[in-house]
């Protein structure tokens, strides 16, 4: 996606304010579709399909990474598009209404073609006896996944897209982070108003009233066995929820009104010559590699620690949510202390010692022998996975310049995209090889080594990348 630069699409060299409410609109999103990316995408589906259902690693990693794919593919040349015409929304609009739907139809799918199971905190169901979870018998949930997914994650360069519209440059990055900020705001919310679908509690308070959840389960369809797949038709409901103010009260501001012709393969071709450019730049081409490992890596253990936790660690079923709500909290105040820290010692440096911590604490994360080390490791974690988003984008604007940094930022959302295909499938084909000979603890401890060694990659590459001001 282009960066709204005057000089490259017209608009005017003067972006006026907009009204509060279309701002206010713009960041709430960030609140809507993080429901979506912490219930589905990193907590509930991938143990709901391994633990409940027996399903192996790689058949949650092939949803994954088909997402991921299609995203790979398909973002040049919708980018392309939306940049000529300059029109935003109605991708935004589109694409999260077609993740809504997909969302809710992973919860009634999963209830009319698998057997309901991990429901064991509200009435007791079991598997029957005869069920064999072969890769074909999640045919239907894992196309749902992936179409949910894919479309989540397709918004996500249209809604940035949108931003510099909104606010003069000198104001972007507050915009930009009081989006981020809401964002983790909307996990916490999300956990908080979803739990009660998956066994009727709120984490750090429990069980709430049975008549209160009998209504919860007649106001929302496809809730009333309890366990994780009821949790998926209220994310779904909650995503488009939130998400209604940016489509009732932001707009396009500068679209183009003439239909103007567009060659396909254009999107393609600038990927490829803007891969080409950056050996232009000293730093740029290695910063990209590395951006592309450790944005593998933090993917991969991001999609893969609920199960971890619950596997690994023995976690009593349903106690990874409380886990995952109190370990949000500490990225709220570390993503702002990873600012200060970019604008005293540099983005590179920032990187460098956020991706070393991550080594260090992925490596206690392995050798921890209780659930109490566990929480600490997870803790520390939580306090620095935001500086990666937080570094990142200042360390790109220093080695290229600002008139190109649009095309450069395309290339790493495409790049992203790309890693989160054989991070994933790695991971899975490490814990499945294993887990028959080794065991569960030691399979999913290897996996986590090699996400480890992803790290450890990059960090070699960021020796090329110069610290620059």
């Amino acid at each position: 996606m282009q960066d709204l630069h005057p000089g490259h699409t017209g608009l005017p060299a003067t972006v006026t304010r907009a009204p509060v409410r279309e701002r206010a609109s713009w960041a709430l999103y960030d609140f809507a579709n993080t429901i979506f990316s912490m219930n589905v995408a990193t907590l509930y589906f991938s143990v709901w399909l391994i633990n409940d259902l027996g399903a192996s690693n790689t058949v949650y990693a092939v949803g994954n990474a088909a997402s991921s794919l299609l995203v790979f593919l398909s973002v040049p040349i919708l980018g392309a598009l939306s940049d000529a015409r300059r029109r935003r929304k109605g991708w935004v609009v589109g694409f999260t209404i077609a993740s809504c739907l997909a969302c809710a139809a992973i919860g009634i799918l999963g209830q009319l073609t698998l057997p309901i199971m991990g429901a064991k905190t509200i009435d007791g169901v079991v598997a029957p006896a005869s069920w064999h979870p072969s890769f074909g018998a999640f045919g239907w949930v894992i196309l749902a996944f992936t179409i949910a997914n894919y479309t989540y994650q397709a918004a996500q360069p249209f809604y940035n897209a949108m931003m510099p519209e909104l606010v003069p440059p000198e104001e972007r990055g507050r915009l930009s982070g009081i989006g981020t900020a809401v964002g983790y705001v909307g996990t916490i919310v999300g956990l908080l108003l979803v739990s009660p679908f998956f066994g009727g509690n709120l984490p750090l308070v429990g069980a709430l009233p049975a008549g209160f959840i009998n209504t919860l389960h007649g106001v929302f369809p496809f809730t009333s066995h309890g366990g994780r797949v009821s949790t998926f038709v209220p994310t779904g409901i909650l995503f488009l929820v939130f998400s209604l103010p940016l489509f009732f009260f932001c707009r396009d501001h500068h679209p183009v009104t003439e239909k103007i012709p567009l060659d396909w393969r254009e999107g393609f071709r600038d990927v490829l010559h803007t891969l080409r450019d950056s050996r232009k730049y000293r730093g740029a081409l290695p910063f990209i590699l590395a951006s592309f490992l450790y944005q593998d890596a933090i993917g991969t253990i991001v999609s893969f620690m609920a199960i971890y936790a619950v596997k690994a660690m023995k976690f009593p079923d349903g106690t990874e949510t409380t886990l995952f709500l109190v370990l949000t909290i500490p990225a709220i105040f570390g993503s702002y202390f990873a600012g200060i820290l970019t604008d005293r010692i540099g983005p590179r440096r920032t990187l460098v010692l956020t991706i070393m911590g991550w080594i260090i604490l992925l490596i206690a994360m392995i050798l921890a022998p209780s659930q109490k080390g566990f929480w600490a490791v997870g803790l520390l974690i939580g306090l620095i996975f935001g500086a990666v988003p937080t570094a990142e984008r200042p360390m790109l604007l220093s080695l290229v310049p600002k008139e190109e940094a649009g095309r450069f930022f395309s290339l790493m959302l495409l790049s992203s995209r790309a890693a989160a295909v054989g991070g994933p499938l790695i991971w899975a084909a490490t814990v499945d090889v294993l887990e028959p000979s080794l065991g569960t603890g030691v399979a999913y401890r290897a996996a986590v080594l090699t996400v480890v060694a992803m790290f450890a990659a990059s960090l070699l590459l960021m020796r090329r990348v110069p610290q620059r001001a």
